[in-house]
């Protein structure tokens, strides 16, 4: 006696009864490997002749053979003089690979400028030159506010005044793409320690908060900060 056969049961289904099945149409065609199942009475099509590539022409004259095999499509004038070009060496690095200068007045503990942006006005502590060739700057943040933040060296006017921050430590996870709050927190503990010890603390302090102004015929190019 033959085995009741079992109804089909489609390996897609619906989602909580919402009508929308699990599956899409190119999901499923991929399962069930539609492609591979051959179509019956599906005959190969014979491949057409491709045009000839050779003509032959009659020619005129008793002395020039009567006729004459042309192509259809002329070749080339000019040939290249090698088969395989070399490829010439390129100067051009990606931008990644450029060199960053940074300016002979711009090193770490430098008291900077900044003339744009949202914090433009406040004086920061300079700190490094990250990869991407921007300034790691930081306020610090409880004397103007300004958090650990990334600037162009060319937004930034440099003064004389600078703080010697050899002993502080940078973590190293901080990079172009990495900032994080507990960060600011733990470099911003150790500027202030060591403004804190700053022959003129109670200035530096008052320097740091103040922000910066031009008055009338004043220009940055000519002063001496």
């Amino acid at each position: 006696m033959p085995k009741p056969t079992e109804p089909h049961k489609s390996r897609n289904y619906s989602l909580g009864g919402s009508g929308v099945s699990r599956f899409s149409h190119a999901r499923m065609y991929k399962k069930r490997a539609v492609y591979r199942k051959k179509k019956a009475g599906q005959k190969k099509e014979e491949k057409k002749q491709g045009q000839p590539r050779l003509v032959t022409k009659p020619i005129g004259g008793d002395k020039n053979g009567g006729s004459r095999v042309v192509r259809l499509s002329r070749m080339p004038r000019y040939y290249p003089t090698e088969d395989r070009p070399r490829k010439l060496p390129s100067r051009k690095n990606a931008f990644s690979q450029h060199k960053r200068k940074l300016r002979s007045t711009i090193t770490p503990g430098t008291v900077l400028i900044l003339v744009a942006g949202r914090h433009k006005g406040k004086r920061v502590v300079f700190l490094k030159q990250l990869a991407s060739g921007l300034l790691l700057v930081t306020g610090p943040y409880h004397p103007n506010g300004c958090p650990l933040r990334r600037i162009n060296q060319i937004y930034v006017i440099a003064t004389q005044t600078k703080l010697d921050i050899s002993e502080v430590k940078l973590p190293e996870r901080l990079n172009d793409e990495y900032f994080r709050k507990t960060d600011q927190v733990e470099v911003d503990h150790q500027i202030l320690d060591v403004v804190r010890k700053h022959p003129e603390k109670k200035f530096m302090f008052g320097y740091l908060g103040a922000m910066f102004s031009l008055k009338n015929k004043q220009y940055p190019h000519t002063m001496v900060f």
